[in-house]
């Protein structure tokens, strides 16, 4: 047994690169279960971030972890990504090379868990070796998977983790996929189809954004919601304004499922850049991440929004600005 067991209602979704420590606290101030994002930081960054956060609260939160992928890069695959991405490169007049990253970070990641007593952690993009489970659950760590497909939600489940995410379509950000073919299916609909077949508690994310949306979730078998979008208005969102207007004035339908960015499948705002990309070689992840981080961070210098990941779901034009305990009031009401 854990010596945590998972009481919240509503988790703060991740949301690496976006999250901060301020807003982790300012989410588990409001009831919430605060998550650190931190699939794009290295050891010592998940250390300082965790550290960060632990100065600010001493509620609970949860750090969440990107599964590394095990294959080698084809560097013919990843030489044709870089070429596709030239035009951008030299429209917004970017000299600079990209900076490639080593990928070899996960197990200084899980020390860093270790070693600052972290109760919690949750995993994205598959399921960690069963020597890393063991080693989290000998620290009493609640596991948390996610998961897009019934497949996926049975393998967290044999894998021995604790809880699951169980993501659908409309969920905003990176897609926690880990099998093929990619299946694209509703909230609701994936929650239908594992609520008897599995035991573990089942967390519900994607366009969740108003009380009848949670209320359904319940109702269908659901623990917790885990909410992104709707938190990213917040006012305690560190997020920029340029990302905070792109969903205050999106409407229906004005996001896509685009790998152009990362070399995974995340949804955002539609954009000349998704669009161009749609059918181009895109590198691994997090090579393609590396490999389009300068056109990201010219692009946000510039304010130009057609080459921004601006990450979303799908119900984003039901984002309103408030406070989070405003927000988690309305969804609770």
């Amino acid at each position: 047994m854990t010596r945590y067991t998972l009481l919240h209602e509503t988790i703060q979704a991740p949301m690496a690169g976006i999250t901060t420590p301020k807003f982790v606290e300012a989410c588990c101030k409001a009831g919430m279960l605060g998550s650190i994002g931190a699939g794009y930081l290295n050891g010592e960054e998940t250390l300082k971030f965790i550290q960060e956060v632990k100065n600010l609260t001493t509620k609970p939160f949860n750090v969440n972890l990107f599964v590394p992928e095990q294959s080698g890069f084809d560097q013919t695959v990843i030489q044709k990504a870089r070429q596709e991405l030239q035009p951008f490169y030299d429209e917004l007049g970017i000299t600079e090379t990209p900076h490639i990253v080593s990928t070899e970070v996960f197990n200084e990641q899980i020390q860093a868990i270790i070693d600052e007593d972290v109760k919690i952690v949750s995993f994205t993009f598959g399921i960690p070796s069963i020597a890393t489970i063991t080693k989290l659950k000998e620290h009493g760590i609640y596991l948390i998977g996610t998961a897009t497909t019934v497949e996926e939600v049975i393998a967290v489940e044999q894998a021995g983790l604790d809880a699951v995410v169980v993501q659908g379509r409309e969920a905003g950000g990176h897609r926690g996929s880990f099998t093929e073919p990619l299946q694209l299916i509703t909230t609701t609909e994936l929650l239908e189809n594992v609520r008897e077949i599995v035991t573990i508690p089942l967390i519900a994310a994607g366009g969740i954004m108003t009380a009848e949306h949670v209320k359904e979730m319940l109702q269908l078998g659901a623990t917790s919601v885990q909410l992104g979008t709707i938190l990213l208005t917040a006012y305690e969102c560190e997020t920029s304004r340029t990302h905070k207007e792109a969903i205050l004035n999106s409407g229906q339908q004005a996001t896509t499922l685009t790998k152009a960015f990362t070399g995974k499948y995340a949804r955002g705002l539609k954009n000349r850049f998704t669009e161009e990309l749609k059918e181009a070689v895109t590198a691994p992840y997090p090579l393609q991440h590396y490999l389009t981080q300068p056109i990201r961070k010219e692009s946000a210098r510039q304010n130009n929004l057609e080459y921004m990941s601006l990450w979303m779901g799908e119900n984003s034009y039901l984002a309103k600005e408030a406070s989070v305990k405003e927000i988690i009031e309305t969804l609770l009401q």
